[in-house]
């Protein structure tokens, strides 16, 4: 397979960029589980290193030693070829070892400007803030990398390619020599994925080592360098991306083989369109987001709704499972109405949701792997309000071998899990209820390409077994691979769709921009694999 490489890439037969920072046989250990072993990693000046792996591979263990969130039980770090230690993470951005994560931990109430000073604001007399500096030197900044925001704006008024950026900008500020980005495109729009490539590339120009940290692997190639490939906590595979290319990628990931990043068993395509819909949602509305949604969906059937960021994908499911309260419409249940609708209600219904927020809104992060799987599922293994620790142990149990969730054990805390096994520990939950429909909105993100393998199997064989699927997802790719049909959103509003085999994701573009055109190919209604 062919790569294509940026122009603005190193190039090869140039000299070897000099190393900036490096790791040499680190190891890291956290009771019996063995985070890290013997990981020798080389980031260079100018260079964007990409560090790929299926979650669970270390990649979020090492991040921390690099940055001083842990230190390293055995091996080394060396800055520009002197061996350092560092011992918190303010110590690393003191030496210009700085990180921007998925979730964005800066002050929304602050200012951009306060936001990208944080704990290193300009003084005056050494004691008092000097804001018309500091908002002037934000300023210099925002221009260096043509960021079209205001230092002054109130950081939570700013969309989240934008605080992406001020995280980018505070790390700027702080000579950062090295820059890591852990998963930064997971929650932007296209577009401001293009804008953080740009920057990425200035930031490469100015002689930064940038370690990049995506499970998208078109943004890889796209973007990097080099890459490194980890699986078990261990180095597998070094090699430029013409040495590494993607199928030779995965296969180093996974350990592998693999069918292809998009690649899953076909369907029988047995949805009955004769049947009663097991889901069947007519004229919802919620407020000014969900204005008019409706859709059918079959037993043995998955249907995907696509739209653009904005469209109401979210709110929609949300309006649906009864976790925000209607304003019209109605939706039912295997021909039943679902009224008064609570997500208390639609779970006794056989309705299951899976948020894309698994931070906020999926995991309850002081519980136990175990207390999460069941969240769902304690009004039917208790009995007098006593718990059947019996069931519950059959159904953990089941639940970790079925879905391959990677944990020291069941009464492991939540959060010492990688995100994609907290991501399947969530879908374990949905599944503890054996649902008749499930929602699950992204369901992928953040999840590398194994997880993500597993996930769609067992999402396939449930649709196979008698469940209704209704799924998004920020890939166009996957949304195509594993549907039957699409359901197109619109600003709130069902204007059509297209039956998914066969298709190409240029298909579902021409379709997303006809989308409140003026013309509706139809409300989506049709069920069975029909064209909606």
């Amino acid at each position: 397979m062919t790569t294509s490489v940026p122009a603005n890439r190193a190039d090869s037969a140039t000299a070897t960029p000099r190393a900036v920072l490096e790791t040499r046989g680190v190891s890291k250990t956290f009771g019996v589980v063995r985070a890290l072993r013997d990981v020798s990693l080389t980031l260079r000046a100018g260079e964007v290193h990409g560090l790929v792996g299926e979650n669970g591979a270390g990649k979020s263990t090492l991040i921390k030693v690099l940055t001083g969130f842990h230190q390293p039980d055995s091996g080394a770090l060396t800055l520009d070829g002197a061996d350092v230690a560092f011992d918190s993470p303010r110590a690393a951005q003191g030496a210009g070892v700085c990180a921007v994560y998925q979730e964005i931990n800066l002050i929304p109430e602050r200012s951009v400007a306060d936001n990208i000073f944080l704990c290193h604001e300009p003084k005056r007399f050494g004691i008092l803030i000097d804001r018309k500096r500091m908002l002037e030197r934000a300023a210099d900044i925002v221009q260096r990398y043509r960021l079209a925001v205001d230092p002054a704006a109130r950081l939570g008024s700013l969309g989240l390619g934008a605080q992406q950026m001020v995280a980018i900008a505070r790390g700027v500020s702080l000579g950062a020599r090295v820059l890591i980005l852990d998963e930064p495109t997971s929650a932007l729009s296209g577009a401001e994925v293009d804008v953080l490539f740009e920057v990425v590339d200035r930031l490469r120009a100015e002689g930064i080592a940038l370690l990049f940290v995506s499970h998208r692997l078109s943004e890889c190639y796209r973007l990097c360098d080099r890459f490194t490939v980890m699986r078990d906590g261990a180095v597998v595979r070094t090699g430029t991306p013409e040495e590494l290319p993607r199928a030779a990628l995965i296969a180093a990931m996974l350990g592998r083989e693999s069918a292809g990043e998009h690649a899953w068993a076909e369907r029988s395509g047995n949805a009955d369109a004769n049947a009663t819909p097991a889901l069947a949602v007519d004229h919802l509305q919620w407020g000014n987001r969900v204005r008019d949604v409706s859709l059918r969906v079959a037993r043995k059937e998955i249907v995907g709704l696509a739209g653009l960021l904005g469209s109401g994908r979210t709110e929609t499911f949300k309006t649906i499972f009864g976790a925000q309260k209607a304003d019209g419409g109605e939706v039912d249940i295997a021909g039943r109405a679902l009224t008064h609708a609570s997500p208390a209600r639609s779970i006794g219904r056989g309705l299951a949701f899976l948020s894309e927020d698994r931070r906020a809104e999926g995991i309850f992060p002081r519980l136990s792997v175990r207390e999460n799987i069941v969240a769902s599922l304690l009004p039917r293994i208790s009995r007098f309000g006593f718990i059947s620790r019996a069931k519950e142990a059959q159904v953990v149990r089941e639940s970790i071998e079925r879905l391959g969730i990677k944990t020291a054990g069941p009464g492991a805390l939540i959060t010492t899990l990688s995100g994609g096994n907290q991501q399947k520990a969530l879908i374990a939950r949905c599944l503890s209820t054996r649902p008749t429909v499930l929602l699950l909105d992204d369901p992928t993100r953040g999840i590398d390409v194994g997880a993500k393998e597993e996930v769609h199997r067992v999402v396939q064989e449930l649709a196979r077994d008698g469940l209704a699927v209704v799924v998004t997802s920020s890939e166009m790719e996957e949304l195509l691979a594993l549907t039957d049909r699409l359901v197109v959103l619109n600003e709130g509003a069902t204007e059509g769709g297209m039956p998914t085999a066969g298709a190409h994701p240029d298909d579902v573009l021409a379709v997303l921009a006809g989308a409140g055109s003026g013309h509706r190919a139809g409300n989506g209604a049709d069920h069975g694999g029909g064209t909606a």
